[in-house]
């Protein structure tokens, strides 16, 4: 920072559900100010809070005050929208395809909110999501005109009709996760990302793009077979992680991506060893009851898995100037807080 400066932190502010850009007023002396010109000649200059990626960075909680959501659905919808961003911001979106959708807690039937077919992941907000039934209706536009993709409503429909208990679905086609979803040994437990996911299941590419109703029925033994079971491997093909959150989908696929990438570097060296069972089956049971291995005593709420972690991402969007409208929790959790979806 220049010597002589007085500034007001740069980022954004969220009241009331906007975005307000703080300003900056810098004095540099002469000396910061040469050397600042001779380092933009050399490096990319930063972009303001209000670009990222080169790019204007869109708010993600958009939604109007006089909204006639739901509290459910509007917590619903920015969640969904801040996963689209933590998807992007990892690298791991293609282009408008894939989907990730959420159950709106509350609802009977159920309702479904999914991403608009034709907008890339960086321009999902928690106002442009579609929200549809489980047989296709389209029930809300949202902010667009767009409607949602055939194939994407097959799978995910699916996935919760046969796992009710699942209010959020992830799909990835990252690259190290197709090639573990074609290897024949599929995910192996020998890195600790993989032995936190647990066992997997797997559909085999007999139907390649799912895009009939029929095509569903090929998912419901897979899914039903093992509820513990919360990653869907897609042979030659990719990922979807089951959460009962938001929090968990997002946190099973992190972890799978890396697990992915471990393994698929792993194999390229020939061998691997493979850890005592009772040491993979430990690794598994610690982590499925959250970041709770804390020194505060037992007078609060244990968190759900990857409810914790998600309060850093947020933290880290909302710092960037992302707009995440997250309401964080006190920590320690209280033990009369109920969690919710």
């Amino acid at each position: 920072m220049p010597a002589a400066a007085e500034n007001v932190p740069t980022g954004t502010s969220l009241k009331n559900g906007t975005a307000a850009e703080a300003k900056v007023v810098l004095k540099p002396d002469a000396r910061t100010l040469a050397k600042v010109v001779k380092q933009s000649q050399t490096v990319p200059r930063p972009f303001p809070p209000s670009y990222h990626k080169g790019r204007p960075l869109i708010p993600i909680y958009d939604i109007p005050e006089d909204s006639p959501y739901s509290p459910e659905e509007i917590d619903a919808r920015k969640k969904l929208a801040a996963c689209f961003r933590l998807v992007d911001d990892h690298g791991w979106s293609q282009l408008i395809y894939n989907h990730i959708t959420m159950k709106i807690p509350g609802t009977n039937p159920p309702e479904l909110l999914i991403n608009p077919f034709g907008l890339m992941y960086h321009e999902v907000t928690a106002s442009s999501l579609v929200k549809i039934t489980l047989d296709g209706q389209i029930l809300d536009r949202g902010s667009t005109k767009y409607g949602f993709n055939r194939a994407g409503y097959v799978i995910h429909t699916a996935l919760h009709e046969y796992r009710p208990d699942i209010y959020c679905t992830l799909h990835v086609h990252h690259s190290a996760v197709a090639g573990v979803s074609a290897m024949k040994e599929g995910l192996l437990p020998i890195n600790q990302e993989a032995m936190i996911i647990g066992p997997c299941s797997y559909v085999d590419y007999e139907v390649g793009i799912f895009d009939t109703d029929a095509d569903k029925l090929c998912l419901k033994d897979v899914v039903q077979e093992d509820l513990k079971k919360k990653v869907l491997i897609l042979k030659n093909h990719g990922a979807v992680s089951l959460g009962e959150t938001v929090e968990e989908a997002w946190y099973l696929i992190y972890n799978l991506v890396i697990a992915a990438e471990t393994q698929v570097k792993t194999m390229a060296s020939g061998s691997y060893i493979m850890p005592p069972a009772k040491c993979i089956k430990q690794a598994y049971d610690v982590i499925q009851h959250g970041a709770n291995n804390m020194d505060t005593g037992k007078d609060w709420e244990p968190y759900l898995f990857g409810e914790f972690e998600w309060e850093t991402w947020m933290r880290d969007l909302d710092s960037r100037g992302f707009v995440t409208g997250h309401v964080y929790q006190d920590y320690p959790k209280k033990a009369s807080h109920k969690s919710s979806h």
